[in-house]
């Protein structure tokens, strides 16, 4: 219930920066779902690697050892979000209507 939650609110985040932006709302709704998935995968393999690094034994076939790979994929998510909201922010030009603009004194 909750990996349904986190995808929501992850794809919801990206959905309203890419309409803020005007690029393409759903590429970046599901590349955002996709990094968290990958950043959890890959969470997942640094936890496996370190436990067998240092002997650390893990119960693996409990239930909750999926939450211990979210905060990596929650990290990645919002890594990837900050990147594109800061480029998209210099890349980003605000149009001025130049009628409006006519007779007015220049700065």
């Amino acid at each position: 219930m909750f990996g349904i939650l986190f995808i929501y609110f992850i794809g919801k985040y990206f959905y309203d920066l890419a309409v803020e932006f005007k690029h393409n709302k759903w590429l970046f709704t599901v590349l955002a779902v996709v990094v968290y998935y990958v950043g959890s995968a890959i969470g997942g393999l640094t936890i496996g690697i370190i436990a067998l690094l240092f002997d650390i034994e893990i119960n693996w076939e409990e239930q909750g050892i999926g939450l211990i790979a979210v905060p990596f994929g929650i990290g990645a998510a919002f890594l990837f979000y900050y990147l594109l909201k800061k480029k998209w922010q210099k890349e980003f030009v605000i149009a001025s209507d130049e009628i409006q603009d006519i007779g007015m004194p220049q700065e």
